[in-house]
């Protein structure tokens, strides 16, 4: 169970530094909004990296779950419970700050029987602004997340110069946060299907009633669940198609089609 439990809780670490961060500033009625959401999020990446990192590979996001196990050979019999495991940990992160916030929440609602997605469900969960386009929203967050994921792969490029062994986190630090401060205001960068998806289905169960699905037809699946998985799997076969010369990737796995003659026999080294 080390492996569930250590993407269950760094994913709760994210969500709870990176929620908690933007229900503090809102509630608080803040100056510094947005570069204060923009840390607590690069926080809460490196927190969650940190707490998961030595046991699961801290992949703490669902679509990096799948790039990894479509092109590094990270086992597609884990990613079932990997997915499963930073659902649940974004759920009850979101949880966690919803009731540390419960009174805040209410008076900032005008009762402790309100809840509106138009004012604080979009602490938890993130909503296009309202000059966005669905071709444009969907853009954002694939465009995001593959730039995202580029980075990631290299981190661990060895022959790329990457961060100083334990010092992943702090990598990541920086990237969350360039991200959300240069690419955040559109979509609220969700970037991860478990950080938006545990805390949507979080907000449902405590009262802020179907509008969480049902904004922009569907808005949930096809921006913030299907746009980063689609954005990091792009980002990462770019990345290893152009720059990365491991063997560990699909790419450059060398095949020998044995059984296959097109044109006469021939091998094929990546």
């Amino acid at each position: 169970l080390r492996e569930p439990a250590a993407e269950f809780f760094g994913t709760m670490m994210l969500i709870v530094f990176g929620v908690g961060g933007v229900c503090q500033v809102v509630l608080s009625a803040s100056t510094n909004e947005y570069l204060s959401i923009n840390i607590g999020w690069a926080v809460g990446v490196a927190m969650g990296v940190w707490v998961a990192g030595g046991i699961s590979g801290g992949h703490i996001n669902p679509a990096v779950t799948i790039t990894l196990a479509t092109l590094r050979g990270f086992p597609w019999r884990k990613v079932p419970y990997y997915c499963f495991a930073q659902l649940m940990g974004a759920l009850c992160g979101a949880g966690i700050i919803y009731a540390n916030y419960y009174e805040a929440i209410s008076a900032y609602e005008g009762g402790t029987n309100i809840r509106t997605v138009s004012k604080t469900g979009s602490l938890f969960c993130t909503y296009a602004a309202d000059y966005m386009t669905n071709v444009g929203a969907f853009f954002s967050e694939f465009m995001t997340s593959a730039i995202m994921m580029m980075c990631i792969l290299s981190f661990s490029d060895k022959k790329n110069g990457p961060p100083p062994s334990g010092t992943a986190p702090i990598s990541l630090f920086i990237l969350i946060l360039g991200v959300g401060l240069a690419l955040g205001i559109n979509t609220g960068y969700a970037i991860n299907p478990a950080r938006d998806l545990g805390p949507r289905i979080m907000t449902a169960m405590v009262g802020y009633g179907k509008g969480v699905f049902t904004f922009r037809n569907q808005y949930w699946l096809w921006c913030p669940v299907i746009a980063p998985i689609c954005g990091c799997l792009t980002g990462g076969f770019v990345y290893d198609l152009l720059i990365f010369t491991g063997s560990e990737s699909v790419v450059n796995t060398p095949c020998v089609f044995s059984s296959l003659h097109i044109f006469g026999s021939w091998d094929s080294g990546s």
